[in-house]
């Protein structure tokens, strides 16, 4: 079945400042239907301005996941823990070539598990017990004879193991321990360890916790409105209506709140959609016309995208139609800290996906009559949503994202865009402990907040002013003009714990 949209729908943003023919009734040209003013006949006005399409504004998202806090810098600087335990992506070069070409398995340390620090930094040392997931697909554990820069030597504590130890291809390796010989001191020469191992010390010394740190830059958000003098005073004959509470016949009212309204959602969704320049481009000289300077914020997608998770689905765009996905998401939750309880901001299509598949769960739900723990009988609606559940160990709130739905949003652009559309995010719920420099100690923040800038000569949280001869006189501009201004980025605490639904 097929749906087809009017070919005629008032969907278009006209912010224009005054009344369109297109959008309303003529009375000054006439037509078949209207003679216009020439005639003795009053038409039957219905003054009330409807509304179509609901509330237009899609913010509210990051109030209900964030908070907000004031900055006075050009840049804010934050750090997070590294990971605790030693494992790393490696090579295996070969059995019986060992370092020093010892009967050790020779093995390169390429990064850590998250693909960061390079294989030169590896905190494996001397008398280490190792995990060393063969190139062949098995494991053997041994433990460390030899240490250099960016390769070490492992001795399978099992003889039979050698046999995947003389694999070659990528491995993993995790530290699991150490052992050493009475009497040794660390790092101590490993005495006795075979005729064919020459005394060896780690040089490396104790290993130092990974300083992991991430900054941001706000943008400055501007718009502005402006009514003549003339304008202000004109009554119109149509009853406006709007998200900011207006109310009244005089257009520049709505108009004004329309912009006011557009502009709040603009501070919503810069944090969400906003990108860093890739460095010297157009778009640094656009803006600044300084070649070379700093360009855009990083906003909530980039920032999951560039360090979080990405799940493009197991069945496609528009996937979550079994639990498969979801099992994927917990197991990369589980390699991330499992943060149990995740809050869940979908679009349409992937909500109603959802609730077929827990649906789907449901024994009862075969003929239509149980979804969940309703309690549904003859005389009630039944409820066929779910707003959250549990698979494992994890929590799942649903909610839908009002900015993925919208037409006049991310909804058109999600149209068109195929694999690449945005489907949903996953935000971990509760606090993150954080290194904040500006303020010199750890705080518990929640893992999205806004930062704004704001001293005490000047708050651009939100900032509104009116110049202009209307009203209170500044200038002897005939006019009004409203000004809006912003100065804000966005925070994006633990990324790894987000998860992008493509």
């Amino acid at each position: 079945m097929a749906i087809t949209a009017g070919g005629n729908l008032n969907s278009a943003a006209a912010p224009q400042k005054q009344t369109l023919n297109s959008n309303y009734l003529d009375l000054a040209t006439g037509s078949a239907d209207t003679l216009g003013w020439a005639q003795q006949y009053v038409p039957d006005l219905m003054e009330k301005e409807a509304e179509v399409f609901g509330n237009r504004t899609i913010s509210g998202f990051l109030s209900q996941v964030g908070a907000e806090e004031a900055m006075t810098a050009d840049q804010v600087v934050w750090s997070e823990q590294g990971r605790l335990h030693l494992a790393y992506k490696c090579s295996m070069i070969d059995h019986d070539a060992g370092i020093s070409g010892n009967l050790g398995c020779k093995i390169e340390i390429l990064t850590d598990m998250d693909d960061q620090d390079p294989g030169s930094n590896h905190g494996v040392r001397l008398h280490d017990t190792v995990i060393v997931s063969g190139g062949t697909g098995q494991t053997f554990k041994g433990v460390v004879t030899e240490v250099s820069t960016v390769y070490i030597e492992v001795i399978p504590y099992d003889a039979n193991d050698a046999v995947i130890a003389n694999g070659t291809g990528n491995c993993t390796v995790l530290v699991y321990g150490s052992e050493f010989k009475k009497g040794v001191s660390y790092p101590g020469a490993l005495a006795d360890a075979g005729a064919t191992h020459a005394a060896s010390t780690d040089s490396r010394g104790a290993n130092e916790p990974v300083f992991k740190t991430y900054t941001n830059k706000p943008i400055i958000l501007k718009d502005y409105y402006e009514v003549s003098g003339s304008d202000a005073s004109r009554i119109g004959w149509v009853e406006i209506t709007g998200e900011m509470g207006q109310t009244g016949y005089l257009w520049y009212l709505k108009a004004e709140a329309d912009t006011r309204a557009r502009f709040t959602d603009y501070l919503e969704m810069s944090m969400i959609e906003g990108m860093k320049a890739s460095g010297t481009n157009d778009a640094d000289l656009a803006v600044h016309n300084t070649d070379g300077a700093a360009t855009g914020t990083e906003g909530l997608f980039a920032a999951i995208e560039s360090r979080g998770n990405l799940t493009s689905g197991i069945t496609g765009v528009n996937a979550a139609t079994d639990l498969a996905e979801f099992d994927a998401i917990l197991a990369e939750f589980d390699k991330q800290g499992a943060i149990e309880e995740n809050m869940m901001f979908v679009n349409r299509a992937t909500s109603l996906a959802m609730d077929d598949m827990l649906a789907s769960m449901n024994s009862y739900g075969a003929g239509g009559t149980s979804y969940g723990v309703f309690n549904n009988s003859e005389d009630m609606a039944l409820n066929l949503g779910f707003s959250g559940f549990r698979r494992g160990s994890y929590d799942f709130y649903k909610s839908d994202f009002r900015y993925l739905n919208d037409y006049a949003t991310r909804g058109g652009i999600n149209a068109v865009a195929g694999a690449s559309a945005i489907r949903g995010v996953v935000i971990p719920a509760g606090t993150s402990t954080v290194y904040d420099q500006s303020l010199g100690k750890n705080l518990k923040r929640p893992f999205l907040h806004v930062r704004y800038r704001a001293s005490q000569t000047d708050n651009r949280k939100m900032k509104t002013w009116v110049t202009g001869s209307v009203g209170a006189a500044t200038s002897a501009l005939d006019a009004m003009q409203i000004h809006m201004l912003s100065e804000r980025c966005l925070v994006t605490q633990g990324a790894n714990n987000f998860m992008l639904m493509k």
